[in-house]
């Protein structure tokens, strides 16, 4: 019989664009659409959205899960419960020891550690660790200063609808931020901790360290959600444990497995949120030695990757493809 695919979450901006996805890389398969009550019956791209229930899971072979944490530990028995392989756009499970989390340009052989479940990395993790991967192979990197730019579209459907509607008229209430993104930046993603650390901030030295099998990864990281519509932008800082090359290392992204090097700034050609939407590969650029560190074991660098393609529904499918190999 065909694969069976099922998208959790399939209205939502991450679910429908891993239909897409799908489509695109040729993917073979019967497709189930899930959703909650409310968007049953809807049709999107000839498939009729079903009732995320209990019995959905059954004679499903993988689910794409595009769900917030709550629903998605609600429904992970059922898919369990089924024998499907599940991979989780979440952070429900992302950090959990049995659980591996992938890029598969980073960590790819992690996959077959798999106990029917792996989880799709935070997507500011993911476009940082496929811009510093090769950097890291070569230089070694003992910690990273990062701050990034986030587009409105991490915030899902109704991030880009305040976006959109305040861009127009900017006294339209957020329904996705705590204040107005219209002309304006927000140096909070989620909660804050006791040490003034949001949730979203431990996501890159957390996630980073389980996907590079580095435990002494260090990471300061500052967070702020931008008015722009798709793609995040990263400013980082990298710290290594041998001198940097500069030419090297804009070599290295030349060649590195899903990076594209725009680094020629007296012509102004560097990586910009605009340019990497709506593909699948991470714009590196602005390459310079740090000059506040003396031993020249620091690189300063900035980065664009699409947020709802690379930084979620691409990377999943991605997965997806190894496991059907």
């Amino acid at each position: 019989r065909m694969t069976t695919i099922a998208i959790a979450g399939a209205t939502g901006a991450v679910g429908q664009q891993m239909l897409e996805c799908l489509k695109e890389r040729n993917i073979q398969a019967d497709l189930k659409l899930l959703a909650s009550a409310r968007s049953k019956g809807k049709e999107i791209d000839g498939h009729i959205v079903e009732e995320l229930t209990k019995d959905s899971f059954q004679g499903v072979d993988y689910v794409l899960g595009a769900t917030g944490n709550d629903i998605t530990k609600m429904w992970m028995p059922w898919a369990k419960e089924a024998g499907c392989i599940v991979v989780d756009n979440s952070s429900a499970f992302r950090l959990d020891k049995d659980v591996p989390l992938v890029i598969p340009e980073v960590n790819k052989e992690d996959i077959k550690n798999h106990h029917g479940l792996i989880a799709n990395p935070n997507c500011a993790t993911i476009i940082a660790l496929v811009a510093l991967n090769a950097l890291r192979k070569e230089f070694g990197i003992k910690r990273m200063i990062v701050s990034t730019y986030q587009a409105v579209s991490g915030a899902g459907v109704k991030g880009i609808h305040d976006l959109e509607v305040q861009s127009k008229d900017p006294s339209v209430p957020s329904t996705a931020f705590p204040y107005q993104i219209a002309y304006n930046l927000i140096p909070q993603i989620g909660d804050f901790d006791d040490l003034g650390i949001s949730k979203e901030e431990w996501k890159m030295q957390n996630e980073g360290r389980k996907i590079w099998h580095d435990d002494n990864l260090l990471v300061s990281c500052t967070c702020v959600r931008v008015p722009i519509f798709r793609s995040h932008s990263e400013s980082i800082f990298i710290e290594c444990e041998k001198e940097v090359d500069v030419e090297k290392a804009r070599a290295l992204i030349n060649e590195a497995a899903g990076c594209v090097l725009k680094d020629d700034p007296k012509n102004g050609v560097y990586p910009m949120p605009l340019d990497t939407t709506n593909q699948d590969l991470v714009f590196v650029g602005r390459f310079r030695k740090d000059i506040s560190d003396p031993t020249g074991h620091s690189l300063s660098l900035f980065c664009c990757g699409d947020q709802i393609r690379k930084g979620a529904a691409t990377n999943a499918v991605q997965i997806l493809q190894e496991l059907i190999k």
